[in-house]
């Protein structure tokens, strides 16, 4: 029997999408947005936050939320029902970034008459995405097409470490900034996608979460370049923040250091087959002359601020 799919995460619909089972998606969440035709499939979830406000205001937002012991998402328990799904795929990673596991169960109770079996991706590091992939092809009963998957991922991140090895390409020190206000360095997988791509992560450490960082820590790391990647912005979103954060004062040392945005949403947020993406694109800014420009829609450099 085909499996019927809801996806609780842009993740998941991505990774079911790139196995060729996008016939098997019967619902998706509120953020779930690539590739484009999953965008017409029935919404499960929703935000209680604004998603177009400012880091600052989200933060606010997921703040004032908690201490009333509010939830962040809201899940459309009569939408699952209807929509009699027999694979759920949450995570548990984050709980302010997706729905999990436990929002499902306190949403859903006895709602669906025939419970589905429920997978959550639980990858830190890129060994674990991947692993998050091979189990949701298994899934699927697609484990070939996983296997074929995870094998040009591979193909693409050993393409890029040996134009870096053939070049002797020096390795950049960098600053990955996951969210602005307040400040976060990107954790879990991005210290290896830094890697991949030829640098030196000078925040953190592969596996590990994303954790608050001040200013002048970031300037003690002495990076090279410096990435904007809000979780969730786009490149737009995340050039215009990261331009406010390096045109103040206390950023002031940051000028003339090489400043990019990148499209958090796509490259580092999500677990998922586009990390592969993100390599290439850091190793694009990291190593200009071995490898093409990003395209603008996922990269863009940030401009000095005038003195």
């Amino acid at each position: 029997m085909t499996p019927r799919v809801v996806s609780l995460l842009p993740a998941g619909t991505e990774i079911v999408a790139a196995l060729g089972a996008g016939d098997a998606l019967v619902g998706i969440s509120h953020e779930c947005d690539f590739p484009a035709e999953v965008r017409g499939l029935p919404r499960v979830t929703a935000s209680a936050v604004e998603a177009h406000a400012s880091s600052g205001e989200i933060d606010a937002g997921v703040r004032a939320l908690v201490a009333r012991g509010a939830p962040v998402f809201a899940v459309d328990a009569e939408q699952l029902r209807a929509l009699r799904p027999t694979l759920l795929l949450t995570q548990s990673l984050c709980d302010v970034c997706a729905v999990t596991a436990g929002d499902i169960r306190c949403a859903l109770g006895d709602v669906l008459d025939v419970a589905p079996r429920t997978l959550a991706m639980t990858g830190t590091t890129l060994a674990g995405v991947w692993a998050d992939i091979a189990a949701i092809g298994a899934a699927l009963g697609r484990e070939a097409e996983a296997a074929r998957l995870l094998a040009s991922l591979d193909a693409r991140l050993r393409a890029v470490h040996e134009t870096l090895r053939a070049a002797r390409a020096p390795r950049p020190r960098v600053a990955v900034i996951e969210w602005l206000e307040p400040l976060y360095a990107a954790g879990h997988w991005t210290p290896e996608l830094v890697r991949r791509a030829g640098g030196v992560d000078v925040l953190a450490e592969p596996g590990v979460h994303s954790r608050p960082v001040r200013g002048p820590e970031v300037q003690q790391g002495r990076p090279d370049v410096l990435l904007f990647a809000p979780c969730g912005f786009d490149v737009e979103r995340a050039a215009r923040e990261g331009a406010a954060l390096l045109a103040t004062e206390a950023w002031r040392w940051a000028r003339g250091i090489v400043s990019w945005a990148i499209d958090g949403n796509a490259l580092t947020s999500r677990p998922g087959p586009r990390l592969a993406d993100a390599v290439e694109v850091m190793a694009a800014i990291f190593a200009p002359g071995l490898f093409d420009r990003p395209s603008p829609t996922l990269a863009r450099p940030i401009p000095n601020p005038p003195d």
